[in-house]
């Protein structure tokens, strides 16, 4: 399994890049290989302000959908667009085009409780 060592990350299997004070949110490559085929991924929730470990939306693949958590409490800024078309981008390329929302974090200090890469590869074994 791809586990990036830049990242954090929660024990849901989504991950998230800083980048000043926004962040990109995705599923961890763990995660996507456990739901198999993604078909659709729905983010209904962009301009809301979600908290901690809150769903933000769903992810659906073709045997399940499975709701993604926020892995640090925030607004969420944006969705991945590109992936209306192609929502497998979370299958081929889950830590870069595949990210699936844009948020501003609401409390940096949250980041402290997500897990290092190394902590993630223990979780999954």
């Amino acid at each position: 399994m791809n586990v990036p060592a830049e990242l954090r990350y929660s024990k849901d299997h989504e991950w998230i890049k800083v980048e000043g004070e926004t962040a990109l949110v995705g599923i961890t490559d763990f995660a996507q290989s456990q739901l198999g085929d993604i078909v659709f991924v729905d983010v209904p929730t962009v301009g809301e302000t979600i908290g901690q470990h809150e769903v933000f939306g769903t992810i659906e693949a073709v045997k399940t959908v499975s709701d993604a958590f926020l892995p640090v409490g925030g607004e969420i800024l944006q969705f991945n667009e590109s992936l209306n078309d192609d929502p497998a981008k979370v299958n081929k390329d889950p830590y870069g085009e595949g990210w699936i929302v844009e948020i501003r974090i609401s409390d940096p200090a949250e980041l402290e409780s997500l897990l290092s890469a190394e902590d993630y590869a223990k979780l999954i074994g």
